[in-house]
């Protein structure tokens, strides 16, 4: 244990005392800014540095006065919630010339800040890593003008600068995900074959077509693809009545998701390590995100690839949903289609979750176009034993990506007690491979499924499964499908509830949300809607935690703070229930806050996917298909598929930077089976960071924090 102590990075080992730090937004506002300030603000102080707002972005700072504002811990409380970026942001053409960049030093050198996070796009950046170069040669020139001393030139030589990725575009190089986020050129043609695919939906009585258009978009002659061009090719060429919408800034408003408010937090959090960790020989980084960790990566490198539009071919992300969108948009006649004469079951396995159905469509329609046969297994292993198998076509699942819940119908059965049964249908309906798509339950299945191949030879075929479940419960995996909805109704619903109470003084809300035994709603939930506490199972607690707790919120709510949230997972204590902690804290908050509680229940797996999980569910359940036809033709030998290595019963899931196929046989002894939840889980390193924002004195381990890196490392290696 002391071995492990001592290759400990502690947050405490970097101080922040006498530095001062500058946040400010430019450009085009984006949701989740407000979150990224916050961090800033809130890291900042808890480091002792000092920490100042810059309103109206490059603008204020050249203007100076009262854009420069010292900020305070309350000062940004109750931002995570409000889209776009109360300290402003405009575009300056004076800090574009030397003169401007020459007052916006003058300003910093006069309050001693010699450290800037900017979280914008890369013309932001691009300004920020040029005002750096220039510095030391802009100070020698306040010197000569007799502006500001030796003395405070010496005290200010170096000026570090941290980029944060701020842009509903996502188009900055080097990051998958970028703040506010949540086309490549058509070839000659392009006309001829959208009109095909609009008469062939027709065909198959489909009355609805929707066109989105980037508006951007060019042809391959560099001229531009406009609303009102698509308009009137639909129009002449086939007669189908259409409207254009322009969606225009409908896109940059709105309360930013739960998924953006935890990448700006994080991504603040991580810009103050780097600023506290830079040096004269550090170079200007940008905070990324590669997977699911935090990177840093050199500023210039990444907008010189901007600049030559070489982001089109290094944004991973983009890339991936491009191939998808295209793999799955269009579909061929039969005879055009490969025959692998191969048939691929689906199904879906434990409670519903959002995305299951835009996965079984990816799964159908990429299976489709390998040449398989697919088939829809109805109401999980239940179904399957009892004969629930029909045939599905590419357009059986039209139309699913959108829609909640399962509609190929889930249970919890598992397949162990009708092992003989199953076999008996795989072998009439000649089922070649299987993808389970569904939670903890999904992933027992397979595992007893490969277990029984010793028994039963029918089970020695490919094999995969896909987490999908609320809880995000899942081992092998970082994150499941349908967390992120999940997650988007609590904190929607938390946004709610603070709200009924903005006409009164001092209230804490005690809200109690699912997972079972696992705290990753709880957790992340309690992250993205600023709770100051988080009770869970993970992390066992007694009475005098309880009581600290209490006597803590009710410092902070005699400062000026008018709003508590307390979330509770579940099964965080079988003794210390929602209603006990209700009534503790009514107690012993009395004469300062008074309290209201919530139990949020099954509205937390209800509703339409969220973008996020429909795209996840979508790519993995692509990636998994085609995982499986290699795996069919690995193990196709003699007229009949035998696949019985631990390797052809895999589970599919997201770990740290990779997507990785693991057999479920060694993910056993990563599991702790009688509370269901893996035995290490990453969002558990949350934690401490949600418990600094909320103003508490804890430990912080930053060993696992971003190391600056090339470019062009980003790119994981391709898991099988």
């Amino acid at each position: 244990m002391a071995k492990q102590q001592d290759t400990r990075k502690l947050f405490e080992d970097l101080s922040g005392a006498g530095k001062s730090i500058g946040v400010l937004t430019s450009g085009g506002d984006a949701q989740g800014m407000n979150a990224a300030v916050r961090a800033v603000v809130r890291m900042g102080i808890y480091v002792g540095a000092k920490v100042y707002f810059i309103h109206e972005g490059y603008q204020g700072m050249v203007d100076g006065g009262d854009n420069i504002e010292e900020a305070s811990w309350e000062s940004v409380s109750s931002m995570l919630q409000v889209g776009g970026t109360v300290i402003g942001s405009a575009r300056c053409k004076e800090f574009r010339s030397h003169e401007g960049r020459l007052k916006a030093a003058h300003q910093l050198v006069l309050r001693g800040i010699t450290n800037l996070c900017v979280i914008g796009g890369d013309g932001s950046l691009t300004g920020a890593n040029l005002f750096r170069e220039e510095w030391s040669g802009l100070l020698e020139e306040l010197v000569r003008q007799g502006l500001i001393d030796e003395e405070a030139a010496q005290n200010n030589s170096e000026l570090h600068i941290v980029g944060m990725v701020g842009s509903i575009d996502n188009d900055f190089c080097g990051t998958d995900m970028t703040i506010g986020t949540d086309s490549m050129p058509p070839e000659d043609g392009w006309e001829e074959h959208m009109c095909q695919k609009l008469s062939e939906n027709r065909a198959d009585k489909k009355r609805l077509n929707i066109i989105i258009v980037a508006e951007g978009a060019i042809d391959c002659h560099n001229k531009p693809i406009t609303t009102n061009h698509i308009k009137e090719l639909v129009v002449s060429c086939l007669g189908f009545d259409t409207r254009v919408t322009i969606l225009g800034h409908v896109q940059r408003g709105g309360t930013p998701s739960a998924f953006d408010r935890i990448l700006a937090s994080r991504m603040g959090v991580e810009a103050v390590l780097a600023l506290l960790e830079a040096s004269d020989s550090t170079p200007a980084c940008v905070v990324s995100l590669c997977g699911n960790q935090a990177v840093r990566l050199p500023l210039m490198e990444c907008v010189q690839m901007v600049s030559a539009y070489v982001s089109l071919i290094f944004c991973r992300s983009f890339e991936n949903n491009l191939n998808t969108y295209k793999l799955l948009s269009y579909h061929k006649a039969d005879s055009e289609l490969p025959n692998s004469s191969f048939n691929v079951a689906v199904l879906n396995v434990g409670a519903p979750a959002a995305g299951m159905n835009a996965a079984v469509r990816s799964a159908v329609r990429v299976g489709i176009k390998e040449g398989h046969k697919m088939f829809a297994v109805n109401d999980g292993f239940e179904g399957f034993y009892k004969g629930q198998i029909k045939e599905i076509t590419w357009g059986d699942v039209a139309g699913w990506t959108g829609q909640g819940g399962s509609i190929l119908g889930t249970k919890r059965t598992l397949p162990a007690k009708h092992l003989d049964k199953i076999a008996e249908q795989i072998r009439i309906h000649n089922i070649n491979a299987l993808l389970v798509i569904g939670g903890f339950e999904a992933f027992e299945c397979l595992l007893q499924l490969y277990e029984a191949r010793t028994s039963h030879e029918d089970f020695c075929i490919p094999m995969c499964v896909l987490p999908a479940t609320i809880s995000n419960n899942v081992p092998g995996t970082d994150l499941s499908i349908g967390a992120d909805t999940s997650l988007n109704a609590i904190v929607e619903t938390c946004d709610r509830i603070k709200q009924s109470a903005s006409g009164t003084k001092r209230r804490v809300f005690i809200i109690e949300t699912m997972g079972g035994y696992c705290g990753y709603l709880a957790s992340v939930g309690g992250l993205a809607a600023g709770a100051d506490t988080v009770y869970i199972y993970e992390e066992p607690f007694d009475i005098r935690d309880l009581q600290s707790n209490v006597e803590h919120l009710t410092e902070k709510m005699k400062t000026g703070i008018q709003r508590g949230l307390v979330l509770r997972n579940e099964n965080s204590n079988e003794n210390f229930t929602t209603d006990f902690i209700y009534q503790l804290y009514s107690e012993e908050g009395k004469g300062v806050f008074d309290c209201r509680k919530n139990v949020l229940g099954h509205m937390q797996q209800g509703g339409a996917p969220s973008p996020f999980d429909r795209n996840f569910g979508t790519k993995i359940a692509a990636k998994a298909i085609q995982w499986i036809s290699r795996k069919l033709k690995e193990s196709y030998k003699n007229g009949k598929v035998f696949a019985n290595t631990e390797d052809t019963a895999c589970l599919l899931g997201m770990r740290r930077r990779t997507m990785a196929f693991q057999p479920v046989v060694q993910l056993k002894d990563e599991t702790d089976f009688a509370h269901r939840i893996p035995k290490e889980q990453w969002w558990l390193k949350l934690r401490p960071l949600m418990k600094i924002l909320a103003k508490y004195k804890t430990s912080y381990d930053v060993s696992d924090s971003g190391q600056l890196e090339p470019v062009t490392r980003v790119r994981p290696k391709k898991a099988d």
